[in-house]
């Protein structure tokens, strides 16, 4: 029986392998659908260490909150695909992987990887090399963070972008639904502008230095005198301080508010107090090698 790139597409579709693999079972059953779907079950742990070399730069960042309120996870995990980030089965287990975290607290993903996987019998190790073994594409769980208290988690773009937070404040406002919506704003504001610290006693000494260094010898080049330099240097630190510390940046809902104005305004009309105390911005595949593929081209090649 032989097959089309149609066949391919769809068994792909269905299993959420990889082409090449998708190819090999419909060959190996000479074209029957549910034969090759149990040929790709059937691969053996083989398969799994071979994919473990190839570049695994897309997947997900994913961020949720447990059922009760009290621990917020990000995590990220990556396939070889975007393709294959899309697939429920992938999905399931990055979910897997987040409920496992919020459950077992795990100091690393080492530990998670020895970790008894939520709802399964399995390790989070042993289910990772199952799901290589039927997605058919190389997958890693690169990195997560876990916080516990007033917390809030946001997804961006599918799963391009998560976030999480936590903030000190009484459980009395973290119930309310001001302090939800403050707090869905917030790590909104952190997908977007990408904060690189807190606050300003979060930065460096040494990134303040060079910062300072740089800003320094750019005025003296400018030609302005060394009294005039200092005036100017402080202020364009503080302008620097704005772009990369989230309390200092502008609020982008509210141009007139910075972030940490927004905050005071919010625990006022809720009266109490509410402090960011903590939050983590997981981007996929950021500062990961890129694989390149044309896989329309890939399927056509493949069964001429």
């Amino acid at each position: 029986m032989s097959f089309t790139a149609k066949d391919v597409a769809a068994l792909r579709e269905k299993t959420g392998c990889g082409m090449m693999d998708c190819k090999k079972a419909l060959t190996a059953s000479e074209g029957d659908m549910e034969k090759a779907i149990d040929f790709l079950r059937e691969k053996g742990l083989a398969a799994a260490v071979k994919k473990a070399g190839r570049i695994a730069a897309e997947g997900v960042a994913f961020a949720t909150v447990s059922d009760c309120g009290k621990v917020a996870v990000v995590i990220e995990v990556n396939a070889e695909t975007d393709f294959v980030a899309k697939n429920a089965e992938f999905q399931a287990f990055v979910k897997t992987c987040a409920d496992t975290i919020i459950q077992q607290n795990p100091a690393d993903v080492d530990a998670l990887l020895q970790c008894k996987a939520t709802g399964s019998e399995l390790t989070v190790d042993a289910l990772l090399k199952e799901k290589i073994l039927t997605i058919g594409e190389n997958i890693k769980v690169r990195r997560f963070a876990r916080y516990e208290g007033a917390v809030t988690s946001y997804v961006h773009g599918g799963g391009r972008i998560g976030v999480v937070m936590k903030f000190d404040t009484t459980d009395e406002i973290a119930a309310t639904e001001g302090f939800k919506a403050y707090a869905h704003n917030v790590a909104m504001q952190i997908a977007a502008r990408n904060p690189a610290y807190l606050d300003e006693s979060a930065v460096p000494a040494a990134r303040k230095e060079k910062e300072q260094e740089i800003l320094t010898q750019q005025i003296m080049d400018e030609g302005k005198p060394q009294n005039i330099a200092e005036k100017i240097v402080a202020g364009r630190l503080q302008k620097f301080f704005k772009e990369i510390c989230l309390v200092d940046q502008q609020y982008v809902q509210d141009s007139k508010l910075t972030v940490q104005q927004y905050t005071d305004s919010v625990a006022q009309e809720l009266g109490g107090s509410i402090k960011i105390t903590a939050y983590t911005r997981f981007e996929k595949g950021e500062g990961l090698e890129k694989r390149e593929d044309n896989f329309a081209e890939e399927i056509a090649s493949m069964v001429k």
